[in-house]
């Protein structure tokens, strides 16, 4: 079986000194091995396939299977760093069962906020009116948050 603590030390020595941020390390019981990674410039395909041969070198000949890339699009954010890297973007998060569109506006260390479009009463109207309202949650507070990508 792979040592998952001895994989993620290999992994991090090879990332020191580069942008580049592991985001997913799975191991399974049958040795399926899954990695991903990050940067804020983009993740290029030749530096994953390094990656993939530094790492097929340190295994040697152990049974097992390696998958090195880049989180999709679509992922949830795992890291900080994620969101980071999407400041100023549209993002999408689950919180509560509701699905929420916005821009992604500020990041700290326990905390992100979220500029959104609400309707809210406004003195002298009677019908409520779209605002935008900057709302704010702890990281593990939505199911999940992510790109928000727009067709």
């Amino acid at each position: 079986m792979i040592d998952k603590q001895q994989l993620q030390a290999w992994i991090e020595q090879y990332l020191d000194g580069t942008d580049y941020a592991l985001i997913t390390l799975e191991c399974s019981s049958s040795d399926d091995i899954l990695v991903e990674v990050d940067s804020f410039s983009g993740v290029d395909m030749d530096f994953c396939a390094g990656l993939n041969r530094y790492l097929v070198e340190k295994l040697g000949d152990a049974d097992y299977s390696l998958e090195v890339g880049s989180v999709s699009l679509t992922d949830p954010f795992k890291t900080k760093m994620q969101f980071e890297k999407h400041l100023g973007h549209d993002v999408e998060l689950l919180v509560e069962g509701k699905k929420i569109h916005g821009q992604l506006v500020s990041v700290d260390e326990q905390t992100f906020s979220v500029d959104m479009e609400e309707r809210m009463a406004v003195e002298g109207k009677k019908r409520k009116e779209l605002q935008t309202v900057t709302r704010t949650w702890r990281y593990d507070e939505p199911k999940y948050v992510r790109y928000d990508l727009k067709f």
